[in-house]
């Protein structure tokens, strides 16, 4: 949890430095019966005639987006970058502090809102569908590794401050393509320890979970960040894991005595590393992945037993099947009650179908008189 009293006085300190030359602008919408606020930051780069990326910078617990949009600064990486920040508002709780759902303790729709969110985005502005990043400080990273495993259709790569994932996320996360993450973590943050606690995962077993579901090499490059800064009672270690499917990696910034913090924040509190700048880290390790690249189907995992492939399953909205060959089939989709949905043929090697309404449906593909079947969830 941030200081409120000590962050808000560095805000008012930047506030009034004229730091920002660029838009940001407030808006909201309602989603699910509650009204959702963001903040948006365009930089002056920014021409509605090329597609940029979306970085969605979420709060940690009991902050919000005007202390975000300070706190974990992107703003001047995305005037050189030209890349659009988001920085939406979590609900209020029962102690009446913004919180991100990302625990799943309450009904609060929290995927489906970020969800919103980009759409409304994209709707509003030339958003790059395949570069769309999460990234957020310690309940927004915890919300950050949420989106990696229920809105990867979406979401490129993401990155977590200070945040982890819960217990039995691991086993139920559904990750739909390679997801390259970055986590950075204080060895002495007191409020979402390293080693970890009741119900919060240990940093190094979701830095090896990561590790292993992009097929990485288990043997990581370490480097010691230079010690620039010997006041912050700090030292920090860099750990890359490279070689993963698609070309996909695993970073793990660890700050040797650091703190509950967002290294080189304008604010230091809770022993905030100075050595390295997390946001400039955190872009560079973004824009090296674009979401159709990471999403890529392998040639050799083409050879299916039903002669196609169907991914993601499950997802949502769009699927695509791909063929072993682009001969005429047809194709029939069927809902759980077994009623006929859709019907038509397809004489290409790959080919998208929607699914509109959630649920099991049964995708069939009859090619020269054989036909072979595979079940697909829409969630």
């Amino acid at each position: 949890m941030i200081h409120k009293i000590q962050l808000l006085v560095g805000i008012v300190l930047l506030s009034c430095s004229g730091l920002f030359s660029q838009t940001v602008l407030e808006d909201s919408f309602i989603y699910d019966g509650l009204t959702r606020t963001y903040r948006i930051y365009i930089p002056d780069l920014y021409n509605e005639a090329e597609a940029v990326p979306l970085v969605l910078n979420l709060h940690g617990y009991s902050s919000n987006s005007f202390e975000q949009l300070f706190y974990a600064d992107f703003t001047g990486i995305a005037d050189t970058a030209n890349f659009i920040i988001v920085i939406p508002d979590g609900t209020l709780d029962e102690s009446f502090e913004q919180y991100w759902n990302s625990f799943g303790l309450t009904n609060v729709d929290d995927i489906g809102f970020l969800s919103a969110l980009i759409d409304t985005m994209q709707a509003a502005y030339n958003i790059d569908a395949n570069c769309i990043y999460s990234t957020g400080m310690s309940n927004g990273g915890f919300m950050s590794y949420t989106l990696a495993c229920s809105l990867s259709d979406r979401i490129a790569a993401i990155a977590s401050v200070t945040g982890s994932m819960i217990f039995g996320q691991q086993s139920a996360c559904n990750a739909q393509h390679p997801t390259p993450v970055m986590q950075i973590h204080g060895t002495l943050d007191g409020t979402v320890p390293y080693e970890g606690t009741f119900g919060i995962e240990p940093i190094d077993d979701v830095v090896a979970f990561w590790v292993e579901y992009n097929n990485c090499s288990p043997t990581p490059s370490l480097t010691d960040v230079p010690n620039t800064s010997t006041t912050d009672n700090c030292t920090a270690e860099h750990y890359v894991y490279t070689d993963g499917d698609n070309e996909s990696s695993v970073e793990l910034y660890k700050i040797i005595g650091g703190g509950h913090s967002w290294p080189g924040a304008p604010v230091n509190i809770n022993t905030t590393n100075m050595d390295f700048n997390a946001s400039k880290e955190i872009w560079r390790f973004f824009s090296q992945y674009k979401l159709d690249l990471l999403s890529e189907v392998e040639e050799e995992n083409l050879q299916s037993d039903a002669g196609f492939v169907l991914y993601p399953n499950p997802g949502n909205d769009v699927f695509t099947l791909i063929f072993n060959d682009a001969s005429k089939k047809s194709i029939s989709i069927i809902n759980s009650s077994g009623q006929l949905v859709q019907q038509f043929e397809c004489a290409f090697s790959q080919t998208s179908i929607e699914l509109p309404e959630t649920g099991v449906y049964f995708i069939s593909v009859n090619e020269g008189g054989h036909t072979h079947s595979e079940k697909v969830i829409r969630q």
